[in-house]
């Protein structure tokens, strides 16, 4: 019996062939990693191979480690197992990992969306046998509107709170989200005030994009000075003594969980905006229609249910266990990491 080209096992995706692993999510030699988030790009591994614009990202957050770069279509051999990165346009940096080997291929997705956000590489369809995709917002209920709208939706929100003299406070995570939201922001409205960790993490993607202007938090910030500014923050921040200064003010979340009703009051938050860093459920399934793939792979998020729609489309569709965490990742290890990053 031939062995899967990409297994999953303990320690994450592995290509048994090449001796390497795709993110994975315990310490190994040698690993191929699709994105900056924390969930797909852990501390710990002896060398890592990444896009070579997501270098910056990681070094950022993991600190001195053995990296090499590649370009978007660049291929390279491993054990005679050809690999290369394609975009993903989940976030800036971001990857689909192709490998491929005796005529066989298959691709991991790690997180995409095929939305083009204007600050990341578009996602691009990359033809293959045996498709792995996430499916963090897998429900048919999920169903974006174009960002263009939404950031609409964001300014007049934030103008009307400008009137009011009120701060805006805009929750988004400090890697992805927030570029995102901060490109699209209206500075002719008012000043855009940062979180360090937001701060920090667009310092280190300015050369890539072209940002508006962002004043960072500090000590001596007053309440007076954010007054209808607006202010962008991690998920974390949210409730913490940091945002005490800043009364009175009104939050925002920015997240495809705003598409559930209720979750905004779960989270105490006083206006939801429905964006995210993944596709919603068309998108998905466009995504895998366009690979042409036979074979798909779910592996975090609403994967039975999604699977078994697949199955119904005829597809050869099956789930696999991993350690991603999606979209809930930044919400849960807010709480520690972001804050104090």
């Amino acid at each position: 019996m031939n062995i899967p080209l990409l297994v999953f096992n303990d320690k994450g995706i592995y290509c048994e062939v090449a001796d390497v692993y795709i993110d994975p999510w315990k310490p190994v030699d040698k690993a191929i990693i699709t994105h900056g988030h924390a969930d797909h790009s852990r501390w710990g591994h002896k060398q890592y191979i990444t896009q070579h614009t997501n270098i910056p990202i990681i070094k950022h957050r993991l600190g001195d480690i053995v990296v090499t770069g590649k370009k978007y279509n660049e291929t390279f051999m491993i054990n005679n197992v050809k690999f290369s990165f394609h975009p993903a346009g989940h976030i800036i940096g971001s990857s689909q990992i192709r490998v491929e080997h005796k005529g066989e291929v298959w691709v991991f997705t790690g997180d995409y969306k095929i939305e083009d956000d204007g600050i990341s590489v578009p996602y691009e369809p990359v033809r293959c046998h045996t498709f792995i995709t996430e499916c963090t917002f897998g429900l048919p209920a999920f169903k974006w509107a174009p960002q263009t709208e939404v950031f609409e939706d964001i300014n007049s929100w934030w103008s009307r709170n400008q009137k009011e003299q009120k701060t805006s406070i805009l929750f988004g995570y400090s890697l992805g989200k927030a570029q995102r939201l901060l490109k699209y922001l209206d500075p002719t409205i008012g000043k855009i005030y940062t979180h360090g960790a937001i701060e920090n993490m667009t310092e280190v993607l300015r050369s890539i994009v072209d940002f508006p202007e962002t004043i960072l938090i500090t000590r001596d910030t007053t309440k007076e000075e954010l007054k209808g500014n607006i202010v962008l923050a991690p998920p974390s921040a949210h409730g913490s003594t940091w945002i005490r200064k800043m009364v009175p003010y009104v939050t925002a979340s920015a997240s495809g969980w705003m598409a559930f009703r209720g979750a905004r009051r779960r989270r105490a938050i006083d206006k939801g905006f429905i964006l995210s860093d993944h596709c919603d459920w068309q998108g998905l399934l466009q995504a895998i229609e366009a690979t042409g793939a036979e074979k798909i792979i779910s592996t975090h998020g609403y994967t039975d249910i999604f699977s078994r729609y697949l199955r119904e489309l005829g597809y050869d569709a099956r789930t696999e266990q991993t350690q991603y965490e999606g979209e809930l990742v930044e919400v849960e290890k807010n709480k520690g990491s972001e804050v104090s990053e």
